[in-house]
């Protein structure tokens, strides 16, 4: 053996966790446990679950797939998302009969809601029914036209969930929606991403990743900041492993250290199965809401010590000089107190940084679910162009999605600012789509609302009709008991989905419609994903067992859209199937032009190609541009505590376990500094009361490595404590609160600590 060789195996054991072989006894997600699990539950339509997996483009997060291969690394990528969410694609049809009494149903969780099968037959209910009622189609599709028909089209909104939707539904559905005349239609990604759209369209000029995958493995640096991959995305450590293997650093800008960014077993690397992988190298635990004082502290050290590349900047940026002057106004005092970090420790961030050749910065809701979402975007703008990270292998700004349908379903048209990617809702827009060799009709110019706003909306009696495909407020929205409310106040329901959903349990002002639907595995002529790296991937149908009642996703808006007015339906949804659509989307879309020769297992595309901004930003003048912001506005007495939202076993708000495996942490339990339990008196496993002028929350206590000050809780049971109507400009609420905190069962240590977020 060679002393280089000597040296590289020396290095990559430092990467080791243990040489316990899997890390038994140690906490962390078993996946084997999980495929066999997996098994058993689908233990009744093997054949068919197993030809999803072989043949399908996965549907749970963005990373995308064809089968159980990608396009980055061999090998077999199947992670335990894609395994928990087989069984909504192979369950057998409900009994339609139990949803004739909703008291009843009421009395379940949503887990047992989706236990009892498939929806399977279109049904309605009216005020005052016990239940739900059987009806045809015909009824369904008649009865749906007529209101959508008679109602005032700024009264109407559309709801499109990233539930395993294609994009050839989302595009059927937001044209359906504008050919009734409305502009309120938004998605299940823009609660999570909003954001990141408004921020890197203003500052880049493009809403997606600019770099791909394959651009972490031999990147000097990764950063990730209000990301937990190894939760929402897991099938990424895989990635990650590699990138490490390579040579990467990984550092992580994040309130709490997240065991799975710490250490993890990527099950399909032998090595790292075996012996477990370290995966971050230095951790920077800012406060919630800490990242723009944080990333103010690099900017400034990156100045003071001439590591920023400025003939970059210089050559192919605009705003520079406001934002370095507004980094040098800060006091370093003022930048420690809101980042919850040193000036030490923001240099040793900043030395790396400005010394790498090339970074990648990772971000998700951690940055995007604040009031001020869009500015902690453009923090992280600002840092990459002061260095060049664009364009370049290796560098990029990568907003990394959670859902497999997120990132296609805003491109193609699911929100009330863009008709599809690239062309905005505008008056001239509106015109041009008017013409024969486009849509045919002139949608909307007006300005929409989003899912949020919908509600709050419908709260204010400004809200007519409701079509939600999928998606489930209820469970998603702060303040649950006002959605509610509000979701009540709504006089006609269109719910189409594929399970049933507490949404759907809602009592009705006037009248609700049930439409089962396909899965997108069940598409006729198969449909398209778009990932996270800006891969457009064809997934076909797979053959199998079908729901009989149940219609395809695309298909049964355009129904109720050729029931409302015939003759003009005809001339603007002349589709047979799924490839007259992706078609369609060629000539209207230029962004997605190739989408039209998608047809077989493994085509697919990358628009833009593997990296974005090489020669020039997408934005009008051609320039990167640098945003001067300040810092948030929030000023935390030294008595109180910031409360923040987490995922766990989780895919959005459908809870798979009660225990999440990367942490140990359990539902109800609260995530607390051990230097804060130990002023306050508290325990592990001690009892406490969330409360504030929203609601309350009864959780226990969990010590664990969160920054000081700071408190997690798992979202959506604590949305109980979250305030409504806190958004972000781009439209996104702010999950986060100010609680007060209650020590249930030892008056002696009774603390009345209110705690704000940002």
């Amino acid at each position: 053996m060679t002393r280089k060789q000597g040296n590289e195996q020396t290095k990559n054991r430092r990467q080791w966790v243990s040489i316990v072989p899997y890390g038994i006894h140690q906490q962390h997600p078993n996946a084997y446990k999980d495929i066999l699990d997996t098994v058993w539950e689908n233990r009744d339509s093997l054949g068919y679950a197993y030809r999803i997996l072989r043949d399908g483009c996965c549907d749970g997060c963005a990373l995308g797939t064809s089968g159980m291969h990608d396009w980055t690394m061999e090998g077999i990528h199947l992670c335990a998302v894609r395994l928990q969410l087989l069984r909504l694609n192979t369950m057998p049809a409900m009994d339609w009969r139990l949803l004739e009494d909703v008291p009843a149903l009421r009395r379940m969780s949503n887990r047992k809601l989706r236990k009892m099968g498939r929806l399977s037959v279109p049904l309605v209910r009216q005020k005052g029914d016990k239940g739900f009622r059987r009806i045809s189609w015909e009824e369904a599709l008649d009865l749906t036209a007529k209101r959508l028909r008679t109602v005032d089209p700024h009264r109407l909104s559309w709801f499109l969930t990233s539930r395993g939707l294609t994009n050839e539904a989302y595009y059927a559905h937001q044209k359906v929606a504008r050919s009734f005349g409305t502009n309120h239609v938004d998605t299940s990604a823009r609660i999570c991403h909003a954001p990141s759209t408004a921020a890197l369209s203003a500052t880049v000029g493009c809403a997606a990743t600019t770099c791909s995958y394959s651009d972490w493995i031999g990147s000097d640096l990764v950063i990730f900041v209000g990301s937990n991959i190894a939760n929402n995305q897991p099938v990424a450590t895989k990635y990650l492993y590699y990138a490490k293997q390579a040579g990467t650093k990984v550092f992580v800008v994040n309130p709490y250290f997240e065991p799975g960014l710490d250490r993890y077993w990527v099950p399909s690397v032998t090595k790292s199965a075996l012996f477990g992988t370290r995966m971050a190298d230095d951790y920077f635990q800012v406060h919630i809401g800490g990242d723009i004082a944080f990333f103010y502290g690099v900017l400034k050290h990156l100045i003071e010590n001439d590591w920023v590349d400025r003939e970059f900047v210089a050559a192919r940026t605009v705003g520079w000089q406001e934002t370095e002057a507004k980094a040098r106004s800060f006091d370093w005092p003022d930048l420690e107190r809101s980042s919850g970090q040193t000036k030490a420790e923001m240099y040793r961030f900043a030395e790396a940084f400005g010394k790498a050749r090339h970074a990648i910065i990772v971000w998700s809701m951690g940055i995007t679910q604040h009031s001020y979402g869009s500015d902690n975007v453009r923090s992280i703008v600002n840092l990459q162009l002061a260095r060049g990270n664009v364009g370049r292998p290796h560098t990029g700004l990568m907003p990394i999605r959670g859902h497999s349908g997120v990132q296609g379903g805003a491109e193609m048209g699911g929100q009330p600012g863009a008709y599809v990617m690239g062309v905005p809702v505008t008056e001239e827009n509106s015109k041009r789509l008017a013409q024969p060799e486009f849509w045919g009709f002139e949608p909307p110019a007006w300005k929409g609302i989003s899912a949020t706003q919908m509600i709050l909306a419908a709260e204010r009696g400004e809200i007519d009709a409701l079509w939600q495909s999928g998606g489930n407020f209820v469970d998603t929205l702060p303040e649950p008991d006002r959605v509610v409310r509000s979701v009540a106040n709504i006089g006609f329901r269109v719910h189409q989905d594929i399970m049933l959903s507490s949404n759907m349990l809602v009592d009705p002002a006037d009248t609700i419609v049930l439409l089962p639907s396909r899965t997108r595995y069940e598409q006729r002529g198969g449909g398209t994903e778009t990932s996270t790296e800006r891969r457009i991937i064809y997934s076909p149908e797979i053959p199998g067992p079908r729901i009989p009642e149940s219609r395809d996703e695309w298909e049964v808006p355009v129904q109720v859209a050729r029931r409302a007015d015939p003759e003009r339906a005809a001339r603007i949804f002349p589709w047979k199937d799924t490839q007259d659509i992706r078609e369609e989307i060629n000539r209207v879309c230029p962004t997605y032009k190739g989408i039209g020769n998608l047809r077989k297992k493994g085509d697919n595309f990358q628009y833009g190609g593997p990296r974005l901004l090489v020669d020039r930003f997408l934005t009008p003048d051609g320039k990167g541009h640098f945003s001067p912001i300040g810092l948030p506005d929030e000023k935390v007495p030294a008595d109180r505590f910031l409360l923040s939202t987490r995922r766990g076993k989780q895919f959005n708000s459908m809870i798979y376990k009660v225990s999440d495996p990367l942490t140990g942490l359990k539902r109800e339990d609260i995530i607390m500094a051990k230097e804060d339990a130990e002023r306050l008196g508290l325990r592990n496993g001690d009892p406490i009361l969330l409360r504030n002028d929203r609601g309350e929350f009864r959780g226990l206590v969990k010590i664990d490595r969160i920054k000081p000050g700071c408190i997690q809780g798992h979202w959506p049971e604590v949305n109980v404590v979250v305030p409504a109507g806190r958004l972000d400009p781009s439209g996104v609420p702010d999950y986060n609160a100010v609680v007060e905190i209650i020590a249930l069962g030892r008056p002696e240590t009774v603390a009345n600590l209110k705690a704000v977020t940002a």
